[in-house]
């Protein structure tokens, strides 16, 4: 099987492409860091330097492809407007046209359970369930993205479309990594009761959704599925047991979150004030990850395309925690 997958010097795309090309798959991975890609050449995996935003590029790495994997995006929760719809909406729509070029057989598209955000704790998400208003640049995009890969699908092309939430593991530079730094920084506190809940996706767990949707049976294309480990967990317990096994101080000072969601908020309005409007060491919506409860509802995944986790969040915490040893 021949297969294109974009974002591949990304997490996921990256784990995606090990795991293709372990199975014996013809694999083009195209990104944007070429140290990451020398890497995968070395490891035996045709790689090609490429921006989403090129329409020329993305045709011709589609040419000759009978799957894409579309895991490119520019993810952050700040950041203007226009970039962030150049690389999630632009880009989008030039791997869709690359397909329909050379009549891709599916494209498997990753988008974001960021859409569902609002400003207020929401539990058992269900894919059907109405879109609030997107609060970041990236949930804006990424909900764009998602339109055209249905205006795609309506045109004829199969598509199938995950949203993982809070992917983790070996070789994670975001989610735990951003936590590790601040609390060896003591700068975190607990931001509300503490008792918040959320989801979590083990890595390897996501990489068989994506092989699940290259096999997806024709009443699934079409489709948006959430993909989670489903096992919420208490993040803050999770972030103490993070303390112990790597021998750090868990924060003891507690904040209240309205407190803290008002103080995200200003510096937001002076950073917008500021040229080049930098990034602030506080969002809002980096203060509600931490403090309000999501879930979402994965029985869609598991009815429609036999979906079943099969790294537990205990086991994929153990994994992570030896490889960050490891490369400490």
């Amino acid at each position: 099987m021949k297969a294109l997958i974009t974002g591949a010097t990304g997490f996921l795309g990256g784990a995606l492409a090990h795991r293709l090309h372990t199975l014996g798959w013809d694999v083009t991975a195209v990104g944007r860091d070429p140290a990451r890609l020398n890497v995968l050449e070395a490891q035996g995996i045709r790689a090609a330097l490429a921006n989403l935003e090129d329409a020329q590029a993305m045709s011709n790495a589609c040419k000759g492809q009978e799957i894409v994997f579309h895991s490119g995006a520019l993810a952050n929760d700040w950041g203007r407007g226009d970039v962030f719809y150049r690389a999630n909406v632009l880009g989008t729509q030039n791997v869709i046209r690359g397909c329909q070029e050379h009549n891709v057989k599916r494209l498997v598209h990753v988008s974001t359970p960021s859409i569902y955000f609002r400003f207020a704790p929401r539990l058992n998400v269900k894919e059907t369930d109405p879109l609030p208003p997107p609060v970041t640049e990236y949930a804006r995009t990424k909900r764009l993205a998602e339109e055209e890969v249905d205006k795609a699908f309506a045109d004829g092309l199969p598509t199938v479309t995950i949203r993982p939430r809070a992917i983790f593991g070996p070789g994670d530079r975001i989610i735990l990594p951003r936590l590790i730094n601040r609390l060896e920084r003591g700068i975190l506190r607990v931001i509300g009761d503490g008792q918040n809940l959320a989801d979590m996706s083990y890595i390897e767990n996501v990489v068989d959704a994506l092989l699940l949707c290259a096999e997806a049976p024709a009443h699934a294309l079409g489709k948006k599925y959430n993909i989670t480990n489903g096992e919420p967990i208490r993040l803050w317990a999770m972030v103490e047991k993070l303390c112990q096994r790597l021998d750090l101080k868990y924060p003891t000072r507690r904040l209240p979150y309205p407190l803290v969601d008002k103080i995200a908020g200003a510096m937001e309005f002076v950073a917008r004030l500021l040229p080049g409007q930098p990034e602030p060491p506080l969002t809002r919506y980096s203060v509600a990850m931490v403090s309000l409860s999501t879930t979402l509802d994965i029985s869609a995944s598991k009815n429609d395309l036999g979906y079943k986790p099969r790294v537990s969040n205990e086991e994929g915490f153990e994994k992570f925690v030896d490889w960050w040893k490891r490369k400490s």
